[in-house]
């Protein structure tokens, strides 16, 4: 059986009277199903690792949650809306023991998440696609087109860097305020900078 961390000891004694049994049986239960599991404390609240994060749990004002890292590789688990962190968990808000699944079930989930990591499959991760090209304001246009050095250097950043100016120009609420990051902005690229060059 492997060590208990003193720190989630502190932390199902410091939750409401409602949660400490459903924290204590869901500890209870990982360290039954996978004896060599590792506790920790991860974004405040208590997880389990077994050859990299395999569940958390945690407590709130009126619910419990469980949730399993690769939830949407386990059958019979609802797919994680943020990687674990959500407060409703995979089984939905739990107030009470009897919320839980079953105890052969719910080490069923924990067999398979142990299995997950022994075997290194990771959940998928769906490609963001590309930010679309920011469209640039007609003063800035203006004023690159005036200026050809800066003009070249600023079609030759990489979008983001565009972007990042773009966006800077658009916040301005005044048009003083948008015509000098105009004026700025062509100076810095004429110099090939960065828009938070000076936090480089």
């Amino acid at each position: 059986m492997s060590p208990r961390d003193p720190r989630v000891d502190a932390y199902i004694a410091q939750s409401a009277g409602f949660a400490q049994p459903i924290l204590t049986h869901i500890r209870e239960t990982v360290h039954a199903t996978c004896p060599e599991v590792v506790e920790t404390m991860k974004w405040r609240m208590p997880h389990f690792d077994h050859h990299g994060m395999m569940c958390g749990m945690a407590a709130f004002k009126s619910h419990c949650s469980l949730g399993f890292w690769k939830a949407a590789l386990i059958p019979g688990l609802a797919p994680n809306s943020n990687n674990g962190g959500d407060s409703m968990g995979n089984l939905g808000r739990l107030t009470s023991v009897k919320d839980l699944p079953p105890t052969k079930v719910l080490a069923g989930y924990i067999r398979e998440a142990m299995r997950l990591n022994d075997e290194g499959i990771g959940v998928a991760r769906p490609k963001k696609s590309p930010k679309a090209e920011a469209k640039v304001p007609p003063e800035l246009a203006a004023a690159l087109a005036k200026h050809r050095k800066a003009k070249a250097v600023f079609d030759a950043f990489p979008a983001s860097h565009r972007r990042e100016y773009i966006e800077w120009i658009a916040e301005a609420k005044r048009d003083e305020t948008r015509a000098r990051r105009v004026a700025q902005t062509v100076e810095w690229v004429a110099d090939g900078k960065q828009r938070n060059w000076k936090y480089l």
